[in-house]
């Protein structure tokens, strides 16, 4: 009886109703199934567009085309190869975060960060940045990594596997010497890599 008295009330309504709203806002900020999803990403390696260089049009006494064309052919994948210019490997923060990250300059002069073998948790909002501060270990790392300059790259494109991210021509990368994962809605690092 005094159940059903106190679910006739119009307080218990608006009880439940703001524990509705709360729950959903909770739900949308945090995205708890998240924790339970995967995002597996396995992007190739990078190369610039290769531009086409001119055919050798001269044959052997065979008939068949020279063998310019090949060792041309050789020579310009030898040159897509691009150099290394800093690595880093993650460590943990926020979420346990395990993987390898490299700057890359391609042979066209653009540049890219390749994480490699990421493993870390999927989230809301996160972000891959390269800063100017310190990785840290342990909690004191959680937060630092927004306090000086840093650069979003984009969107975290899977929480598993190999990605490619556009370095802008701009970037001073002798100040942003580390990557970090970023959640933005809670402005925390999932996992960071020191470059050098």
């Amino acid at each position: 009886m005094r159940v059903k008295r106190l679910l006739r009330h119009p307080v218990t309504w608006g009880v439940l109703a703001l524990g509705a709203v709360a729950l959903g806002v909770a739900l949308y900020l945090f995205q708890p199934w998240r924790l339970f999803t995967t995002v597996e990403v396995n992007e190739a390696l990078p190369a610039a567009a290769a531009s086409p260089g001119p055919q050798a049009t001269r044959q052997d006494e065979t008939g068949e085309p020279a063998r310019a064309t090949e060792t041309r052919a050789t020579e310009t994948a030898q040159d897509q190869e691009p150099k290394v210019l800093a690595t880093g490997t993650f460590i943990s923060h926020e979420h346990e975060t395990e993987g390898r990250a490299r700057v890359l300059e391609l042979s066209d002069g653009s540049r890219v960060l390749r994480i490699e073998n990421l493993d870390t948790s999927d989230g809301p909002d996160l972000r891959v940045w390269l800063s100017d501060q310190p990785v840290k270990k342990g909690n004191a790392g959680w937060f630092n990594l927004d306090d000086g300059k840093h650069l979003e790259l984009g969107d975290l494109k899977g929480n598993r596997g190999n990605a490619n991210y556009a370095i802008p021509a701009g970037a001073d990368l002798d100040s942003l010497r580390s990557v970090t994962i970023w959640c933005k809605r809670f402005g925390v690092s999932f996992g960071a890599a020191a470059l050098t």
